[in-house]
């Protein structure tokens, strides 16, 4: 979809934290799409990513804006860097209101040829990072009356996409935003999770081939792809009051590729 251009201040007086939030260069990765929109939506933003640089053209880019974002690097599957990163953004902020677990590796490993280090690694960023972040901010949200805690997995937790270890890991992931959501929803805090399928973001065009992508591209229902801003308006909503009775859900931001059976998949490929 366009960049969005016409902005409601629904995220007015809230604090964020979006993990991820780097890209290279200009690009717009999901993880920055979610922090840039956030911050026209008048969040404050600590925007977290393994890489400093990165982090901080994302809060460059808010502060740009008008908006007010600063940037914090770390391991997001170290507790002592979730910790600290919960810390900054209060420290900075005053509060913390919302969390973006937007970090994730791929993972395109068989049962056969998947090693012990990558089984682990993937699960320890793509899943734990989760928990440790969680477990971080929960107190944080608590403190300030409640908060929203907002997952990004993917479509291949909801479908098999034959990686043995990529699938798993965000499949666990909306369990985790369930339980996360029954156990602390009296406090006020809801958890969801946002599974995009289909993107086509700089992410994704480094790795698919013109001509898989327009197979892709054919098989989906809607006949289009969709890219970080989708996702990003999707996390808006889920972010906002709008949202406020909305917990525990998996929400696929896959134009419709979920609900398919692969034969009409099959057949959609050749039709214009």
């Amino acid at each position: 979809m366009p960049e969005p251009s016409h902005y409601l201040g629904r995220l007015t007086g809230k604090v964020a934290i979006v993990t991820g939030a780097g890209a290279e260069g200009d690009e717009i990765g999901i993880g920055r799409a979610i922090a840039l929109l956030m911050g026209r939506e008048g969040a404050s933003v600590l925007c977290a990513d393994l890489a400093a640089e990165r982090a901080e053209t994302t809060a460059a880019r808010i502060r740009a804006d008008g908006g007010s974002a600063v940037a914090a690097a770390g391991d997001v599957s170290d507790g002592d860097v979730c910790a600290a990163l919960v810390a900054a953004a209060v420290k900075a902020f005053g509060r913390l209101d919302i969390l973006v677990n937007n970090v994730g590796i791929s993972a395109p490993a068989t049962l056969a040829s998947i090693s012990m280090e990558l089984w682990n690694r993937t699960l320890a960023t793509n899943l734990t990072s989760v928990m440790l972040m969680s477990k971080a901010g929960v107190p944080e949200m608590a403190r300030g009356g409640g908060g929203v805690i907002i997952n990004i997995s993917s479509l291949a937790g909801m479908r098999a996409s034959g990686a043995i270890a990529y699938g798993p890991s965000k499949a666990a992931m909306a369990q985790l935003s369930r339980e996360i959501g029954v156990l602390h929803g009296r406090q006020g805090i809801r958890a969801n999770t946002v599974a995009p399928g289909h993107m086509m973001t700089p992410h994704a065009m480094s790795k698919i081939p013109p001509e898989m992508r327009e197979a892709r591209r054919k098989v989906g229902p809607l006949g289009i792809e969709g890219d970080a801003w989708d996702v990003a308006q999707a996390v808006l909503f889920l972010a906002s009051d709008e949202a406020r009775f909305i917990n525990g859900v998996e929400l696929a931001v896959d134009g419709g590729v979920e609900g398919i059976a692969p034969l009409v998949g099959h057949a959609f490929v050749s039709e214009p």
